[in-house]
């Protein structure tokens, strides 16, 4: 299996801008789709605390007026294991949700080499220390058309990672997916 890191991005490479808002990343209806689609082969996600914090709220999505793209991925949430890596949050109330204080390569090297589907690790902050670890495989960027000029940059900004594209898809509303395989870990 892989451990997966995916992301919805501005053009310039930013999962927030410099004000920490995301409100224009908000996928259309077909690049959600194109996301639950690529979603539905994780068994488990990683976050940390402030990832899992914006995530959680796909545990209530689903019983209201929401899209169907919106139900569909709330309960691909909902099916999937999560780990938080957090020495802060001390529990959490969503189902399938373990807490873990610390980042173990090691053990996450072995989760995904034991998982029965693919692993995503959510969140740049976090995803950067996997990648630091050569333990991320994969990369799915969602570039959605906008410079927002600074923020939480979506890669590492400190460390070489030579990547080998596998698919690329234009959406008609502009966001242009691009999937990638780790072929060299950092450097």
């Amino acid at each position: 299996m892989s451990l997966v890191f995916s992301a919805l991005a501005s053009l310039d490479g930013y999962t927030v801008d410099t004000s920490g808002s995301f409100d224009w990343a908000a996928p259309d209806e077909e690049v959600h789709a194109a996301v639950n689609a690529r979603e539905r082969g994780i068994g488990t996600y990683l976050y940390g605390r402030r990832m899992f914090e914006t995530m959680h709220v796909w545990q209530n999505i689903g019983s209201g007026d929401e899209p169907a793209v919106m139900r569909e991925y709330a309960d691909i949430w909902r099916d999937a294991d999560k780990i938080v890596y957090s020495s802060s949050l001390t529990g959490v109330t969503t189902p399938r949700t373990t807490v873990e204080p610390v980042f173990d390569p090691a053990a996450v090297r072995a989760l995904v080499e034991a998982a029965p589907g693919d692993v995503s690790i959510g969140g740049p902050t976090l995803a950067a220390e996997a990648f630091r670890a050569g333990l991320v495989d994969e990369v799915v960027l969602y570039l959605v058309p906008v410079s927002v000029g600074g923020g939480t940059a979506a890669l590492p900004t400190d460390l070489m990672l030579d990547l080998e594209l596998l698919e690329e898809r234009a959406f008609p509303a502009g966001t242009v997916m691009l999937h990638y395989r780790v072929s060299a870990p950092a450097a």
